[in-house]
């Protein structure tokens, strides 16, 4: 699969790549929502998280972590916000699985909606009861 990611990969899209191995690369978004913005991805294009093994999501996640603690020490936000979308209903604008890690700042002008529903605590036991993990 051809993505903007694997395009980056092989040369063909310029970019600063912060880090990269054999399975995993992090580079600076060209769309920085503030200094220090990093995307942290597979190398191989899965489309989403649940497209990859549970290693290679542990290991995604392990190099997100080490980015967001570089991210800290070069730029000194107030605070990190990681994000990982998956399919477009859920934000994925990119089919290639990614993790964004976010320098915030208060008043940075970046926001998220997040309206609650408040379902009360039976139907969270039922909503409970119908997770079975794997």
């Amino acid at each position: 699969m051809d993505t903007v990611f694997t395009r980056i990969l092989a040369g063909d899209i310029p970019a600063a790549i912060v880090y990269r191995d054999e399975r995993l690369f992090a580079f600076m978004d060209a769309g920085q929502l503030n200094p220090g913005h990093v995307l942290v991805a597979p190398c191989h294009p899965y489309p989403t998280l649940l497209d990859m093994d549970q290693d290679l999501a542990a290991d995604l996640m392990r190099l997100a972590w080490r980015v967001a603690r570089a991210v800290q020490d070069a730029f000194h936000p107030e605070g990190l916000t990681l994000l990982q979308a998956n399919r477009p209903a859920g934000w994925q604008t990119v089919p290639h699985a990614h993790i964004h890690v976010l320098p915030r700042h208060e008043d940075d002008g970046v926001g998220l909606v997040w309206p609650r529903k408040d379902p009360g605590i039976d139907v969270l036991r039922e909503y409970a009861a119908r997770i079975v993990l794997h």
